[in-house]
């Protein structure tokens, strides 16, 4: 299924936005399993970010994340039999689930909790100090002063 918007004229003037472009047609489809597990995102500072899924009924046992490059990965299995019990109203969904976020560049995961049913995942920007915007100062008169690069060990 592709998207309501066609991307095809921006690829024939830019040149290594192809990652983000399929982002774009990947967000714009819908899919239903994409709604459940209930989740929010919030910015919790400057480079600080905090998931919370609400997953009622899952223990830290039957859960995995797993961080990927740019990709975390938060999957729920039930191990628990449910033979045996009739319920007059199933309200609480236990299905299984794996849900996929796309993170941008040098986001990491620092720490995961799950309490009250809510499954809370920090996530902290670390920028290396070599990829982070450097002041170059700008000689006057004579030569040009040689610039020293870090050079990572």
């Amino acid at each position: 299924m592709r998207s309501a918007f066609d991307f095809s004229p921006l690829y024939r003037s830019t040149v290594g936005f192809d990652r983000l472009f399929d982002l774009l047609d990947q967000s714009s489809q819908i899919d239903s399993m994409t709604n459940w597990p209930p989740y929010n995102i919030e910015k919790a500072g400057e480079d600080q970010y905090v998931i919370t899924m609400a997953i009622a009924g899952f223990s830290p046992d039957e859960l995995e994340i797993t961080q990927k490059e740019n990709q975390l990965v938060i999957a729920g299995q039930r191990h628990g039999s449910e033979e045996g019990k009739q319920y007059l109203h199933r309200g609480i969904a236990t299905r299984a689930f794996r849900q996929t976020f796309n993170l941008a560049d040098h986001v990491k995961v620092v720490g995961a909790n799950l309490e009250n049913g809510l499954l809370t995942i920090e996530l902290k920007r670390e920028v290396p100090e070599a990829l982070k915007p450097r002041r170059i100062e700008i000689a006057s008169g004579g030569k040009a002063q040689q610039i020293e690069h870090n050079k990572a060990a």
